[in-house]
């Protein structure tokens, strides 16, 4: 704020008491400047742009400012230099700016004032040989001065202008004389103000006539009294224009801030990016944060620098004048850090500002505000909001925003991003323990009616229970009357009459993810499914809530569950209890193929069951009891329990190791024999629409092989990807061009080998068959038996060797075998020595395995069978930007520096 003096204190409010006219007037005093021949400008300068921006200049100003102050404003608001030579120019330029001439010829004590709209006026009257005219002689002065004669009027205004020795404001006069003499001031004496110079001392401060200053005419020592003031004046208005210049330099830099764009935050490419939970409000508005190098690990660096920046610098020359809602800015925290925010809402002496890289509001005081510099705002902010996925529809329920809150809020989750939006559509999962659990799933369970929950009791007996599944391991899955089973079977009849009609393909799943809950068509019944994998998007696996049964089934088959029974359908708890045998004897151990396929023949949807609960594990969410079948209740010595410890169900084969001849795989080492593994037919699966062919002979399943892969002659090439990398002595290729045939055979034998009944089949050695590895089903070769029912298999198509379960084999069918195997094993050209250290293994295995690369082939050696065929061939990696990467080349260097150093 700028103080006056005293003595102009009382002037200044007469001032500002009137509503005065701010026009500027073609007045004697615009006459001072000097009108002589225009000098050329220097020819390297543009002269239209430095006008232009002379004009946004100004009309920052409301009192003008300094031509001296010109060069520095100029570099602070545009961030160029000046060139001083142009500043006796501005006198020459009317159009652009007013000069006025304050004291003397300097530069320094030249004032320029913007333009205005009376401007042509005030040329107009320039042009008259600098002659002011004075407008009272134009018209008879009685139609002025009604109250006196002119001569008396000058008189008073000499004898009032005595009583202000510093001078008075020309807009206070009208005001001082009124209330002094009691008459009208004649107000178009305030546009003529050179009719007065014979009774007082008229100094002009700016072009426009009302901000001149009037001084009394003194007989003794009157041109020293009036230099004093005026140069005291001239003091001030300095002040006064210097701290209007320092106040436009940070305007314009906060506006020149305000335009600064912060580039917008990318989505991670990566699979699944690592997030902080922040906060939410809703389900729909979660605020995350990124972890990584780009991420949170660059908005550490920034507020490193922020710190330094600040703690360099004097706060008051970024401290913020004039806040507005939206501005970024600077904010100092604890620890001497200092935090991006953007204002939100300005009161009085507190500003709302929202934390851009962390996702939280804060009030805090307005002197806490600084200028944010413009290095900062490269980082794009790392606060970003997502979306939980399944819980959209429910996005503001209470209960279930309490879940999320108590689930994530602090924590940093593994995201699979569904959707890539300005608020990406995403499933949580927590991977801090050995199983990685699904956060969106978990949350969802709050929603479920507690009412409805099954609470089994020690020692109680249960009667109808329906056994739904038998898994390898004997875990039994159990349905237990009880009123969510009553309410499940309500609803479900209400969606049988619902899809009764419906289109068939209307309400399809579009957007299949883990854990999410649909609905599937099992034997002309509708069920609760959660998908529980997605291996393409044609195939998945789900689990059925309500029986405990997995199974893979195409996507086309599922629904989503009309928005009507949404609310119901997740209200119900799964109605399925995961159960097993109490009190079986420690010496069983593993559970044998016969004892399993046993049980589930025994037990498997028999509807009249009873369960006697003997414990609970709470841990594991399991129960442990004893099974009985209704002709045996309640006879302990009868019941399931004892009747699969007395079968001759727990003989557990020798180990058998089988050799393929002639193979160039490493075999297992042991005592040969020929095993025959029996498999006996259990439950039918889901149906689908995959028909059970009959199974072959092994005559004709030994007859019937896939093609030999075609490979290109030496010296031509091939695109491969490298599935599996031992060293440079043993690695596997796949073509590439051929990679889309077999994603499709894997989905289809993965839908077929889900739904198609068990057979008894006999394994031989040397012979084809499909096996379940991990979540998948392969084409495989047997290599081995275990006695503890596990198969060693070799992957035909991706060239690695496997241990499975007896259980997860089964005959592969004709139709599986039409595509040849694609496994092709491979040696690298170009490389002499024969044995590799670990760590060669591990530069090579770096630099191809899972990589997409070309192969020059050197020679094929042929094999009795398509998997005993070996390539030598080099290996290049062409997806560098300058040259292509021969492996051979790499590992011969490599081999030398090892020698080198050894």
């Amino acid at each position: 704020m700028v103080v006056l003096p005293p003595r102009f204190q009382q002037d200044l409010q007469v001032h500002l008491s009137r509503n005065l006219p701010s026009d500027l007037n073609a007045n004697a005093n615009e006459t001072r400047r000097v009108m002589q021949a225009l000098p050329a400008c220097p020819s390297n300068i543009n002269i239209i742009e430095i006008q232009r921006r002379t004009q946004e200049i100004l009309n920052r100003f409301s009192s003008g400012i300094w031509l001296s102050k010109m060069p520095h404003l100029y570099k602070e608001i545009y961030k160029e230099d000046f060139n001083p030579a142009l500043l006796p120019y501005f006198e020459y330029w009317p159009h652009i700016c007013i000069a006025q001439k304050v004291c003397s010829s300097s530069n320094r004590d030249v004032l320029l004032f913007p333009v205005t709209k009376t401007h042509h006026a005030v040329k107009s009257i320039s042009g008259q040989e600098g002659k002011p005219q004075s407008a009272l002689t134009e018209e008879p002065a009685q139609n002025r001065c009604a109250a006196a004669s002119y001569g008396d009027f000058k008189q008073k205004i000499a004898a009032l202008l005595v009583n202000y020795s510093s001078g008075l404001w020309a807009n206070a006069l009208p005001k001082v004389y009124e209330d002094t003499y009691k008459a009208t001031f004649p107000h178009d004496v305030l546009n003529h103000l050179g009719s007065l110079s014979d009774v007082c001392t008229v100094d002009y401060v700016s072009g426009n006539p009302q901000k001149a200053i009037l001084y009394a005419k003194s007989k003794k020592n009157s041109e020293p009294l009036n230099a004093t003031g005026k140069l005291q004046v001239h003091e001030d208005l300095k002040k006064v224009a210097e701290q209007e210049a320092s106040a436009v330099i940070q305007e314009a830099q906060e506006e020149s801030s305000e335009n600064i764009t912060v580039p917008p935050l990318i989505v991670p490419a990566e699979t699944s990016p690592s997030v902080l939970v922040v906060e939410l409000d809703n389900t729909n508005e979660v605020v995350i944060r990124y972890i990584g190098k780009e991420y949170s690990v660059a908005q550490e660096l920034m507020e490193d620098e922020m710190k330094d920046y600040y703690h360099h610098q004097n706060p008051s020359d970024f401290h913020v004048r004039s806040v507005k809602v939206g501005q970024l800015v600077a904010v100092p925290a604890e620890e001497n850090a200092w935090l991006r925010a953007k204002v939100v809402t300005v009161e009085s002496n507190r500003i709302k500002v929202y934390y851009v890289d962390y996702g939280f509001n804060e009030s805090i005081e307005n002197s806490k505000v600084y200028k944010l510099a413009k290095q900062f705002y490269s980082l794009p902010f790392q606060a970003s909001k997502c979306r939980l996925a399944g819980l959209e529809p429910f996005y503001d329920d209470p209960v279930l925003v309490k879940m999320v809150d108590s689930q994530t809020c602090g924590k940093i989750f593994a995201v699979e991003i569904l959707e890539k939006s300005d608020i990406p559509l995403v499933v949580l999962y927590d991977t801090s323990g050995e199983d990685d659990i699904n956060i969106n799933a978990i949350c969802m369970k709050a929603l479920c009616d507690k009412s409805l929950e099954l609470h089994l009791q020690v020692n109680a007996v249960y009667a109808n229970v329906r056994v739904t599944n038998v898994c390898s391991d004997g875990t039994l899955y159990c349905q237990v009357p009880s009123k969510g089973l009553t309410r499940l079977s309500e609803c479900l009849q209400k969606l049988e009459n619902y899809f009764l009609h419906k289109q068939v393909a209307e309400g399809s799943v579009s957007l299949p993810y883990c854990g999410k809950i649909c609905l599937f068509n099992c034997k002309g019944k509708w069920a609760r499914v959660e998908i529980t994998s997605v291996h393409s998007s044609r195939a998945l696996d789900v689990q059925f809530m309500d029986t405990g049964t997995v199974a893979s089934v195409k996507v086309a088959e599922l629904r989503e569950v009309p928005p009507t029974f949404l609310r119901e359908i997740i209200a119900i708890p799964p109605q399925v209890t995961k159960c097993c045998l109490a009190d079986l004897p420690r010496h069983i151990g593993m559970w044998t193929p016969d004892a399993v396929l046993w049980l589930r023949d025994t037990v498997l949807n028999c509807p009249d069951c009873s369960i006697k609960v003997v414990k609970l594990d709470e841990s594991h969410r399991i129960a442990q009891v004893y099974l009985f079948t209704p002709k045996n209740f309640p006879d302990p010595d009868r019941s399931i329990n004892r009747q699969i410890t007395n079968a001759d169900l727990w003989k557990h084969q020798k180990d058998v190791f089988l050799s393929v001849s002639s193979s160039s795989f490493p075999l297992l080492k042991g005592k040969m024999d020929s095993p025959q593994w029996t498999r006996v037919h259990s439950e039918k699966g889901p149906s689908g629409p995959f028909p059970h062919p009959a199974e072959p002979s092994g005559e004709k399943m030994a007859s019937v092989m896939p093609p030999p892969l075609p490979l290109p002659k030496p010296r031509e090439q091939m695109d491969v990807f490298v599935s599996l990398a031992c060293h440079p002595g043993y690695f596997v290729l796949q073509p590439w061009q051929e990679m889309h045939n077999l994603e499709t055979l894997m989905e289809e034998m993965l839908l077929y080998y889900s739904k198609a009944e068990e057979k008894r089949i006999v394994v031989e050695k040397n012979k084809l068959y499909a096996a379940k590895v991990e979540k998948r089903w392969y084409r495989v070769l047997i290599k081995g038996a275990l006695t503890n029912g596990l198969v060693s298999v070799y992957q035909l198509d991706y060239g690695k060797h496997e241990l499975v379960s007896i259980q997860k084999v089964q005959p592969l069918q004709d139709t599986f075998r039409k595509l040849p195997f694609q496994a092709i094993t491979a040696q690298l050209a170009g490389v002499d020595q024969q044995q590799w250290s670990e760590e060669a293994a591990v530069v090579f295995r770096n630099n191809v395995e899972k990589k997409p690369l070309v192969a020059l082939l050197h020679a094929v050696v042929d094999g009795a069978n398509p998997w005993d065929r070996k390539v030598i061939t080099y290996l290049a990696d062409t997806s560098l930007p300058d040259t292509d990467l021969w492996i051979h080349d790499l590992m011969t260097q490599y081999h030398l520096e090892i020698s080198k150093a050894s």
